[in-house]
């Protein structure tokens, strides 16, 4: 059995889960699934970043210690995952002792390497992203009063001045060996462009960076220097290690790694596609298959965040338009790799072409018309309806594009065959004719296609996907089927019990 490892960014505990950190998830849940359709052997991983001088900021003005601060935090982003239906076998916090002890082990194999050097280190530091920037990097911000700042072109607040002595990992020894690799590795980076992005700074010239504080207590300490602890990216990263079993004093993680896909944002590609290979390079474990980088989800034009007051909180909107709704909106309406521009009115149009005037109303019309011309009891599908053609190509370009990692260009595929199927219906128009073998055969035809459909569409909807299985009267789990060969046309059972049901998704106003 093959085996598919894919993670999430661990995303970080200052603030509570907002709708960017819902994208990449449920992009990972929805990729996991279809994997798991495929036969392979799945582990998916998601969690939470639990240390740094952010942390101890944040819990210091709520008069809490760390500790209890990201206590309270971290299950919500566990029960946020939960009720979007995301599917992890595994969530992992860096307050974990697996997590300490594999941190430890990727210090002491970088710093045995001769790559972690002592160095005194003078710069301008962004304490939101964790990150030191040259002049040239930064941006000019007006104040109010007329001043101006050198502040983080990512999240537009002022850098401040940090000068202290520091452990460095020689990230500039490996720009060769990393531009060498991708080359070897074409295909590593997705979308393409984005890719070109991370091969670009890798061009531009590589600086080593500090790995670690003594100004900071709230984090893991370096294993050949305790007074120091490590700082953010040997600490974050190395989750995706710890969680299977890097660390432990055997080599079992390597029943896992290397890891499929990591899912990133754009914003982490210099850490996750340049810091993180160089680490691996330097203490000899095998470098990822590969990382899926998506844009953001804007609102109102803007990057979401907690200093931008523009946070979507998904919880609110799963209560009013349901998990599937919510779900399907997120995957199709943006192509991987891109920003999206997140509004009620562009979530509204998607929904109501989709899903209610679409999936939903075939589901509905089918029902319907079996109860009245067949008495509710199933048909066979024609062996040669022009609809087995539409599902053979629905499903062939549908895993091309999970296999590129389009989910959005993956259900817009599936929804060919629904779009196929509503014409079919037209263009026979079973509700007008009397019953009869002809009238059997076509809506044997949209029974099987809508069977098809939901194999194909329950990675994204899962829920919605189980009812229509059930309703057209199939047995068991959708979940549990397995491709290629559950899409082969011909296979739904005639005989079965065929139900309406509630409307699968009422249109939204």
């Amino acid at each position: 059995m093959t085996r598919f490892y894919a993670t999430t960014p661990i995303y970080y505990v200052n603030a509570e889960p907002h709708l960017g950190h819902a994208y990449t998830t449920i992009v990972g849940d929805a990729l996991t699934r279809w994997h798991r359709l495929l036969g392979d052997d799945v582990k998916y991983l998601t969690g939470t970043d639990e240390h740094g001088l952010k942390i101890q900021q944040t819990a210091e003005a709520a008069g809490q210690s760390p500790q209890e601060f990201v206590d309270a935090i971290a299950p919500k982003f566990a029960a946020a995952w939960e009720r979007l239906g995301i599917a992890n076998d595994d969530f992992i916090r860096t307050t974990e002792p697996r997590h300490k002890a594999a941190v430890a082990e990727l210090l002491q194999r970088c710093y045995d390497a001769g790559d972690i050097e002592l160095d005194t280190f003078a710069g301008k530091y962004c304490v939101a992203c964790e990150e030191y920037y040259a002049d040239d990097e930064l941006i000019t911000v007006d104040g109010p009063d007329g001043s101006t700042a050198d502040c983080c072109p990512i999240h537009n607040r002022p850098v401040e001045y940090f000068e202290e002595e520091n452990w460095f990992f020689r990230l500039s020894r490996f720009e060769d060996r990393l531009l060498d690799w991708y080359a070897a590795h074409p295909t590593a980076l997705k979308p393409e462009h984005r890719g070109n992005e991370a091969i670009g700074l890798i061009k531009s010239g590589l600086r080593d960076f500090s790995i670690s504080r003594t100004s900071l207590e709230w984090g893991i300490p370096l294993p050949w220097d305790p007074k120091h602890v490590t700082y953010v990216w040997f600490d974050a990263l190395t989750n995706y290690l710890a969680a299977v079993g890097f660390g432990d004093g055997t080599d079992s993680y390597q029943d896992w790694w290397p890891v499929d896909y990591h899912l990133i944002g754009k914003d982490i590609v210099r850490q996750h596609c340049v810091y993180w290979p160089a680490m691996l390079m330097s203490a000899g474990v095998e470098l990822p298959k590969g990382w899926a980088i998506g844009g953001w989800l804007l609102s109102g034009g803007e990057k979401m965040s907690k200093t931008s007051g523009n946070v979507v909180n998904p919880l609110d909107l799963v209560d009013d338009v349901g998990v599937d709704g919510f779900r399907y909106y997120v995957l199709a309406d943006t192509a991987y790799g891109n920003d999206g521009d997140f509004s009620i009115e562009g979530f509204t149009s998607r929904y109501n072409s989709d899903l209610a005037n679409n999936l939903g109303n075939l589901a509905a019309r089918v029902a319907t018309v079996v109860m009245k011309k067949c008495d509710g009891i199933g048909t066979a599908p024609d062996p040669d309806s022009p609809l087995a053609a539409a599902a053979a190509t629905a499903y062939a370009e549908t895993a091309a594009q999970w296999d590129l990692v389009q989910p959005s260009r993956a259900l817009d595929a599936t929804w060919s065959l629904v779009r196929a199927t509503n014409a079919h219906l037209e263009t026979n128009e079973p509700w007008k004719a009397e019953p009869g073998p002809g009238v059997d055969a076509v809506l044997g035809d949209a029974l099987e296609a809508l069977r098809i459909v939901a194999i194909l569409a329950s990675p994204a909807i899962p829920d919605t996907a189980q009812a229509i299985w059930e309703r057209i009267g199939l047995p068991g789990q959708v979940s549990d089927q397995r491709l290629p060969d559950a899409v082969a046309w011909g296979q739904y059972t005639p005989g079965a019990a065929v139900t309406k049901g509630d409307a699968l998704f009422p249109r939204l106003t």
